[in-house]
C-alpha cells in the first residue's frame, strides 16, 4: 500500500509539472490524459469519475 501511495504521489507530481509547462488549456490537457489512460488500458472509458474519486480518497488519507 505504501508503494501505491508513493507511485500516486510521483504521478501527481509529474502531472502537475506537465500542467504547468504545457501551453494547452486545462480542459484540453485533461481530455488528452483521459484518452491516453484509456488507450493504455489503465482506466475503462466508463469509470473515469470513479477512478478520480479513488485517487482523491487515497491522497486525503495520507
Amino acid at each position: 500500500m505504501r508503494g501505491l501511495a508513493i507511485f500516486l504521489a510521483g504521478a501527481l507530481t509529474g502531472a502537475a509539472a506537465a500542467a504547468l509547462f504545457t501551453p494547452e488549456k486545462g480542459e484540453d490537457l485533461r481530455a488528452r490524459i483521459k484518452l491516453l489512460l484509456q488507450k493504455k488500458g489503465i482506466i475503462p472509458a466508463d469509470n473515469i469519475d470513479e477512478f478520480v474519486e479513488m485517487l482523491a480518497a487515497e491522497i486525503e488519507e495520507k
